[in-house]
């Protein structure tokens, strides 16, 4: 298409016009794309940030391999041990303070990956490290939710976990997993201040304190 800028006032009134257009265009493009945290790097420490509080403390990995291997008494669909796989992993918020209160809505644990054994977070370990299912169950995934970002549940007959912020899904909607199956990759999606897991633990519809599952050795 040819308009004549030099000819008077009707070529600049089609260049306004198309201007507009073009505007409208890219801002209802814009408009479409669903919010996923861009909190990345190693900018600040995410102990410090708001929406984690405390200082971090080290989560033992003894008897927490890969495999996720739980003691005879614990049935399959109950939920057992530390659902982020790394060589250190630090609690960076405790269950019921902070953006975990109230407990029985939003009752929570936070971990994150410490990569250097300083006893504290690390955003750049802790970013993409796997999530494992704690519990046998059907996988549930919901895609940049809010304020959960990358969210699935695991859900068994009495149980269910629930796992916030993840950068990615390991596992389809609907399949069923076994505790150590990873199903994700640690995140920072939704709102979140930092690479780190929400990890939250259901039983018949009423919010439990992970750290009662085996969550810290």
């Amino acid at each position: 298409m040819y308009f004549d800028i030099h000819g008077g006032g009707q070529g600049k009134r089609a260049l306004a016009i198309l201007g507009g257009l073009l505007v409208l265009f890219f801002l209802l493009r814009g408009g479409s794309t669903p919010f996923v945290s861009g909190w990345r790097g190693d900018a600040a420490p995410p102990v410090a940030a708001a929406g984690l509080s405390g200082t971090a403390a080290q989560v033992g990995q003894i008897g927490q391999g890969a495999t996720l291997v739980a003691p005879p008494d614990v049935a399959a669909d109950e939920p057992w041990g530390n659902p982020v796989i790394g060589a250190h992993v630090v609690l960076t918020q405790g269950y019921g303070v902070g953006s975990h209160a109230p407990a029985n809505v939003w009752g929570a644990v936070d971990l994150a990956v410490d990569g250097n054994g300083d006893g504290e977070a690390d955003p750049s370990a802790s970013l993409g490290a796997p999530v494992r299912a704690t519990m046998s169950g059907i996988v549930q995934l919901t895609p940049n939710s809010w304020p959960a970002g990358n969210h699935i549940w695991v859900i068994g007959q009495g149980y269910k976990t629930g796992y916030s912020h993840l950068e990615s899904f390991a596992v389809p909607d609907g399949q069923f997993v076994e505790r150590g199956t990873v199903i994700g990759y640690l995140g920072s999606t939704g709102q979140s201040s930092g690479p780190h897991l929400d990890y939250q633990v259901w039983a018949a519809g009423v919010n439990q304190n992970p750290l009662d599952f085996h969550v810290l050795p």
